[in-house]
């Protein structure tokens, strides 16, 4: 049995789609198991490969976005009591590019040699973040892109919402529609419970932005400029009711103190830090 579910989002992009998952099948088919998320996708867009289709009204009118598109698959595979058949899960965005070789079990290796891992990202080649990894692979980060983690099955359980599984608050708050600092609020909830999270240059992934600069329409959302206010003025507005917060740096500073603070308890991961 495959040790590792891989989610990917899809919403109308069905050939993006399924190249990476014929990509995963074909490097990691012994690994993972993949499954889809069809995230508010029209009828006649959706992949040959579909799990789940989030097909109630809002979904199909303003999709489910990163937070509440993981939270659905994650929960329909608690719901499927499938959940524990695994020992950790691959999120990818379906804009994620990924290197012709082997991708999740080179991680996998790497969550087995460092049991602390919570959370594993590969990192991309335009991340400023692999100028840190040139001489040791694997480094743990207080704040990492989420287009593709790797995430321990025992974390994800130390942290998530058991009593009420659903697309909204499994995992992610999906009150932060758009996941405005979503990977940082993931990344303090696993140094606030002793779990590690890290980038690795082992692996390589980087993220396609074409598709939402140039096929904003068929995706159903704002273009790319628009995006990207509504994501920072919408988020911040989250990141104030939720947190008290009035800056992106004030939330930083609250993840680097955990991080700083799983040292001191973990000073045998001390040549881990960056």
């Amino acid at each position: 049995m495959a040790r590792v579910a891989t989610i990917i989002l899809n919403r109308n992009l069905p050939e993006v789609t399924e190249r990476l998952y014929d990509h995963l099948k074909n490097f990691d088919g012994d690994t993972t198991d993949i499954f889809i998320v069809e995230a508010g996708s029209d009828a006649s867009k959706l992949t040959k490969h579909s799990s789940w289709h989030a097909n109630w009204d809002e979904a199909t009118q303003h999709g489910l976005r990163y937070g509440r598109g993981m939270n659905f698959g994650l929960s329909q595979l608690w719901k499927e009591d499938k959940f524990k058949n695994y020992d950790a899960f691959f999120l990818l965005t379906n804009d994620t590019e990924l290197q012709q070789l082997a991708t999740v079990a080179p991680l996998m290796k790497i969550m087995d040699e460092h049991p602390k891992l919570g959370i594993l990202s590969p990192c991309s080649e335009r991340w400023g973040e692999k100028l840190l990894l040139e001489k040791e692979q694997t480094k743990y980060f207080w704040f990492i892109h989420n287009n593709s983690f790797l995430l321990r099955r025992e974390f994800i359980e130390s942290v998530c919402n058991i009593n009420k599984p659903d697309f909204m608050n499994f995992l992610f708050d999906g009150e932060n529609f758009r996941g405005y600092l979503s990977e940082s609020e993931l990344i303090a909830k696993a140094y606030a419970n002793d779990w590690a999270a890290a980038i690795t240059s082992a692996v390589w992934a980087g993220e396609n932005e074409s598709y939402l600069i140039n096929q904003a329409d068929l995706i159903k959302t704002e273009d790319y400029q628009e995006n990207l206010r509504l994501y920072v003025s919408e988020g911040k507005d989250w990141l104030r009711n939720k947190y008290g917060f009035n800056s992106r740096w004030s939330m930083q500073q609250y993840v680097k103190s955990f991080y700083d603070r799983f040292f001191e308890f973990h000073p045998e991961y001390s040549a881990h830090k960056i």
